[in-house]
């Protein structure tokens, strides 16, 4: 017979794991609308910061849009405000608060003595979900750096036993506050993995020299987050990277290589999703992975025309682009989600953007054209060359192995003949011995 305790502890510590899993904290948006930026900006901003707490684990139970002039330096939004504020979040049961903007130390430090509970900005937020999805090592030192970073002038004592002097044989002078120590080890550890990423950076730049000796031109897909640059990947090259309905879900790069409707291959990298205002720190952090946008040969932009705001999704892609120095490429912009887009919104799109391509990753709409798009941006940017090199010129023959898509090679009388594609930046040193 089973014992009926035995039976009451495992129903017991099932509900307990069922609520774990399902808890989810309560959260308190806050926006900012200041001179220079307009009450639909706010709500634009603040929807995002929703999709972005959902991301991160937190159910929205109310939004607030303040409006002031400029940002109050001791709370960001004004006490009085605050005050109301922290009255309907104790009257919620909020978990925590998330505001729309980049608070100083002072100003979270401040909120959270009025709110009672925790503060977080849009920079925080962005960084949870970062380390929430970072798998890779690269990907979780990258993230790791970025928080740290983050949180260096956040540090504050805990206490008075964290504020008295400890003297220890190695440091300097009479002491040292807890709180400098906790400085010194978290400059330490930025010190390791700012080497560790460095490191890891040099690998990267190795995997890009080998990829540029195989003659293959390369594209990099950049985009907004979830504007469904994966998917697309995926749909093109059958690369099988995770695509989930939420932000940041990728964001180590993946490069597979694509086959041409001309016969053409093609090397098509993924990158990370990039959003509006993304924090400095993370730009920082993920600047090596960033580079397979600098160091490219097209940017295929991908937008989702089914977003509140596409044309400002495509600012907010150019603009991190120009922080990472990834400005005057070949671009072609990729309209995607045409299947739900309005109608509308794709043609005044495409009116802006003669040489977009529409497209659908979810139903394969589009993907013809974008194909032959692809196809004649690369043949534009390449030679198709037949050479015939004297014997005694090796190096020619070894330099044009690095930097081109040798197609056949015979060994003549006369010379090595060889049929070549190959960027038409690079073929200067081999055009006078075309036949």
């Amino acid at each position: 017979m089973a014992d009926p305790r035995a039976s009451r502890n495992r129903r017991r510590l099932t509900a307990t794991v069922t609520d774990l899993a399902v808890r989810r904290q309560r959260a308190l948006l806050v926006s900012l609308a200041t001179d220079g930026h307009s009450g639909a900006e706010a709500e634009r901003s603040l929807a995002e910061l929703g999709r972005l707490a959902d991301t991160a684990g937190s159910d929205t139970v109310a939004r607030e849009i303040q409006t002031r002039p400029r940002p109050d330096p001791a709370t960001f939004i004004g006490k009085g405000k605050a005050a109301e504020l922290a009255a309907l979040g104790r009257q919620l049961d909020v978990d925590v608060v998330v505001v729309d903007g980049e608070l100083t130390p002072v100003q979270q430090r401040n909120l959270q003595e009025v709110f009672g509970c925790d503060v977080v900005d849009r920079v925080a937020l962005i960084l949870d979900i970062f380390a929430q999805h970072a798998h890779s090592k690269e990907g979780m030192a990258q993230v790791e750096l970025a928080l740290l970073r983050h949180r260096l002038p956040r540090l504050r004592g805990r206490g008075l036993q964290l504020s008295q002097q400890a003297g220890r044989i190695g440091t300097r002078g009479p002491g040292e506050t807890q709180l400098e120590s906790d400085r010194r080890r978290v400059q330490r550890r930025i010190s390791i993995l700012e080497d560790q990423i460095e490191a890891l950076r040099t690998t990267r730049t190795t995997q890009r020299k080998a990829r540029r000796r195989s003659g293959l031109p390369t594209a990099t897909l950049v985009g907004y987050t979830n504007a469904g640059k994966s998917s697309l990947l995926n749909r093109l090259t059958g690369a099988g990277v995770l695509v989930e309905d939420r932000l940041f879900s990728t964001l180590d790069a993946t490069v597979r290589r694509l086959t041409l409707p001309s016969g053409r291959l093609l090397l098509l990298s993924d990158t990370v999703g990039f959003v509006r205002r993304l924090p400095h720190e993370l730009v920082e952090a993920f600047r090596s992975t960033l580079e397979e946008a600098v160091e490219t040969d097209l940017l295929l932009h991908v937008v989702d025309a089914a977003a509140p705001d596409p044309d400002g999704q495509i600012e907010a892609v150019h603009t991190t682009l120009g922080e990472v120095g990834g400005t005057g490429h070949e671009e072609i912009l990729v309209i995607n989600k045409v299947d739900v887009a309005a109608a509308p919104i794709v043609n005044r799109l495409l009116a802006l953007h003669p040489e977009a391509v529409a497209v659908s990753a979810a139903t394969g709409e589009g993907l013809d054209a974008l194909l032959a798009a692809l196809d004649e941006r690369i043949a534009r940017g390449t030679l198709s060359l037949d050479l015939l090199i004297p014997h005694h010129r090796g190096d020619l023959v070894a330099a044009l192995h690095r930097v081109a898509e040798v197609l056949a090679q015979d060994h003549e009388e006369g010379g090595v003949r060889i049929a070549a594609r190959l960027p038409s930046a690079e073929a200067a040193p081999f055009l006078a011995y075309t036949l």
